[in-house]
């Protein structure tokens, strides 16, 4: 098998670090360049070579890409971000490598959580009811102001008294469902464009990251005829992307919010049958048909481990430097 190189984005966050460990649990001849906004996180130690980028929006974000690409000869970038999958789409013609992921039309819809709303609401595909600030009368009982483009939990507000200060632009008002969270990845090949499949957990969070989950599929049929809906109204949606839902008291499954892109919990599921980083590697390395998932039954928790560097670094910490986890 030849050698080929792989670039993870994003590697300073648990959906960049999951990318890396489920590479080299493959065991291919992989060389993992890995990037981030700072010079120094806990997924360094991950890499074999990192290297610091700027924000995806920032006008140095494409030659600093470009100059990777060329330096290493890169032959796949995985995002792990949103903004990263955006821009890196929105440049993939400049770019000299394959880049994981859906157009940038798919991506910029569901980068900005209120056109995803409004596609969805067009096409009559399940999501929360949601308005722009300027546009709310109280029609929700009980509702979340959340930013269009947020990460995470940051910026969320639960029933605020007052949404008159809100920026359309940068905020939504968003119908809060209550019931149980659920998260499922999806993944569509890009030979074909046939969903290849799917894995839902119930899970818990803290700060916007999953702490615990639970394997389920109690709720696949509702949320493959989703997908299937998403799908057959956009050809470029393409490879893995994760639906967030809420499952209501009358299970009814409401998708809050889509991730164009591998998501967090794939560290995990990976272990449970479906293997979406393999996936992406097998068809756009080596133009492998994946294999078909076997999804298993499990719970999973998320702890923190240290990262220990003994002697003084020059802040790059890759896996050729000496660590210790702990």
């Amino acid at each position: 098998m030849e050698e080929k190189t792989v670039l993870v984005t994003g590697i300073g966050g648990n959906v960049g670090q999951g990318i890396i460990r489920n590479i080299r649990e493959l065991g291919y001849p992989i060389k993992i360049i890995g990037t981030n906004i700072t010079p120094f996180s806990a997924g360094n130690h991950l890499v074999d070579t990192f290297y610091q980028t700027p924000y995806g929006y920032e006008a140095s974000f494409l030659p600093v890409i470009k100059q990777i690409v060329n330096d290493e000869h890169v032959d796949l970038i995985i995002p792990s971000t949103d903004y990263e999958s955006y821009y890196l789409s929105l440049y993939n013609d400049e770019i000299e490598c394959v880049i994981a992921g859906s157009s940038y039309e798919v991506t910029e819809r569901y980068l900005d959580k209120f056109l995803t709303f409004e596609f969805h609401n067009q096409n009559k595909i399940s999501f929360a009811e949601s308005f722009l600030p300027s546009t709310y009368s109280n029609e929700f009982e009980k509702f979340i102001a959340k930013p269009r483009k947020g990460r995470g939990s940051r910026g969320l507000m639960i029933n605020p008294k007052d949404t008159s200060f809100l920026n359309d632009k940068e905020y939504m008002i968003q119908k809060l469902y209550e019931g149980i969270e659920i998260t499922s990845a999806v993944y569509r090949r890009y030979g074909d464009g046939d969903i290849h499949g799917l894995l839902t957990m119930e899970r818990s969070l803290e700060n916007g990251a999953t702490t615990f989950c639970r394997v389920i599929d109690e709720y696949d049929i509702e949320v493959m005829e989703i997908a299937k809906r998403m799908c057959a109204t956009q050809p470029e949606l393409r490879g893995s992307f994760n639906i967030q839902s809420i499952v209501t008291r009358d299970n009814v499954v409401v998708p809050f919010e889509i991730n164009c892109r591998i998501s967090g919990t794939n560290s995990i599921r990976s272990h449970f049958g479906f293997k979406d980083v393999q996936y992406t590697i097998d068809e756009l390395l080596w133009r492998k048909q994946p294999q078909s998932p076997i999804v298993t039954k499990g719970v999973a928790y998320r702890y923190l481990s240290d990262v220990i560097y003994p002697e003084n670094i020059d802040l790059k910490g890759t896996n050729q430097d000496n660590f210790k986890l702990f």
